[in-house]
């Protein structure tokens, strides 16, 4: 993993004060904590090793070789998210989690589809996340706003599993439970992003805005795929700086990318941070936002991502002011919650890191 470059970093320990982060890029199966693990396996009479033993099934390694290869951390987690009290505490203690690490806007994503081998169907997953979002507000702030993205998945068969999660996208988003967007994930370098046009074609219909994983195991390619189904932001993202053409788009556009550094250090994309292309995209005008993808995954909070670019690049505060209020910006949320949030931001830069304006 990578807790000896997390140990040297200079600006975590003024990051870590501010109470003001935001996370649009997080995957509920990938952001259990060894403590929700420990829970979820309790309520299903699973038995658990030590924590070692937990942290490797859930956590990668500094061996691991791609994407593909990631992803296969996320086969445990997903065996405890088969019911609906698992995935209502899950939600209610990951938003918890994240409040208790500063973070007061957060976008919690997850896939319907992969949630139904005990017979449930997704509707009745989405119920229950929307539940432990609701119960979950016992621990939010006066500030505080977090919700949910419902994720499609790249595969070959699942059309209509597809179509029915865009469904439910609008359907909750209409209800005001908390589902705000809808997105495509999963192994990107074995299924292209425009085989799933009809998808977000049927998204665009019914209102539901989206962002999609592109440019991150796959090219360029997949970023223009993206922008051309009309995504409002991009996770990762990363690889357009591949294609100047594709850069050019995302600034002229205003289309945000969503980058998440560990993860993607994690899956082999840059070989180090100071490979990480996050000031060439800065410079060409492209709005960014840091992310952590997966906590538990990678071994990461909100806190270490953006101490861990700033450090690297030698970013002033006021840059990473400014990566945090493009989250802001960039939240599938209420104009109203979005001044709360700018506020809240103003008031701890100024607080914590003596900057006001």
């Amino acid at each position: 993993m990578l807790e000896g470059v997390f140990l040297n970093i200079s600006n975590i320990e003024w990051i870590e004060k501010l109470n003001c982060l935001t996370d649009l890029h997080v995957h509920l199966d990938g952001s259990l904590s060894l403590e929700s693990v420990r829970h979820l396996c309790g309520m299903q009479n699973i038995e658990t090793g030590d924590d070692a033993e937990l942290s490797a099934k859930l956590s990668v390694s500094s061996d691991c070789k791609n994407l593909n290869e990631y992803l296969e951390k996320f086969e445990f987690p997903l065996q405890l998210l088969q019911t609906r009290e698992a995935v209502k505490y899950s939600v209610c203690q990951l938003v918890k989690e994240q409040e208790e690490q500063g973070v007061i806007y957060s976008e919690i994503r997850f896939a319907p589809q992969l949630h139904t081998r005990k017979g449930l169907s997704q509707q009745e997953i989405v119920e229950a996340a929307c539940e432990g979002l609701d119960e979950s507000r016992k621990y939010w702030k006066s500030y505080s706003c977090h919700n949910l993205i419902l994720c499609c998945m790249r595969s070959d068969d699942n059309k209509d599993a597809n179509m029915e999660t865009v469904r439910l996208a609008a359907l909750y988003a209409e209800m005001g439970r908390g589902v705000v967007a809808a997105d495509l994930a999963g192994a990107e370098g074995l299924y292209a992003t425009d085989t799933f046009a009809d998808v977000f074609r049927d998204a665009v219909q019914k209102g539901v805005p989206f962002t999609i994983h592109a440019g991150e195991a796959a090219g360029a390619e997949n970023v223009e795929c993206a922008l051309n189904f009309q995504a409002v932001r991009i996770g990762h993202g990363v690889r357009c700086t591949e294609n100047p053409l594709v850069m050019q788009e995302l600034a002229d556009r205003g289309v945000v990318l969503e980058l998440c550094p560990t993860s993607n250090l994690n899956t082999k994309i840059y070989e180090t941070i100071g490979d990480y292309p996050i000031q060439q995209l800065m410079n060409k005008g492209i709005r960014v936002t840091v992310n952590t993808d997966n906590m538990m995954v990678s071994n990461t909070t909100e806190a270490r991502e953006l101490a861990l670019v700033a450090d690297t690049f030698n970013m002033e505060k006021k840059d990473v002011k400014q990566l945090i209020m493009n989250g802001v910006e960039a939240a599938f949320t209420t104009e109203g919650i979005k001044n709360r949030l700018r506020a809240r931001v103003e008031t701890q830069f100024a607080k914590v890191a003596g900057i006001r304006g």
